[in-house]
């Protein structure tokens, strides 16, 4: 365990949340956007599920979420979220804790 907290496994899978408004151009881009970044950089470790807030409600508000996009890293442990512009791919990586090497790969 480091000073910043337990880090997550680097072999366990990936489960990640994403919540969108609706079926927008930008909420498409964004989806798109995440799961090139996860095919790059988890290839087959992650799995992404998205909610329309518009469609599940309850979900947004189960998982505190008031603003969209948000993507939520339920697993693995510690959870983290971030909202707002996700097309920053550097932005999106530290969020994630992961850091992107210049081969494209995930490294610690």
């Amino acid at each position: 365990m480091s000073a910043e907290g337990p880090q997550p496994d680097e072999t366990g899978p990936y489960l990640l949340r994403l919540f969108v408004a609706g079926t927008s151009a930008r909420s498409l881009r964004t989806v798109e956007t995440l799961h090139g970044l996860c095919g790059t950089h988890l290839r087959d470790r992650y799995a992404l599920e998205v909610v329309d807030i518009y469609q599940q409600p309850d979900l947004a508000q189960r998982d505190g979420v008031l603003a969209a996009p948000t993507l939520l890293r339920i697993a693995p442990p510690p959870a983290r979220r971030i909202t707002g512009d996700l097309s920053d791919e550097g932005r999106v990586l530290r969020g994630l804790g992961l850091t992107a090497s210049p081969g494209g790969a995930d490294e610690r």
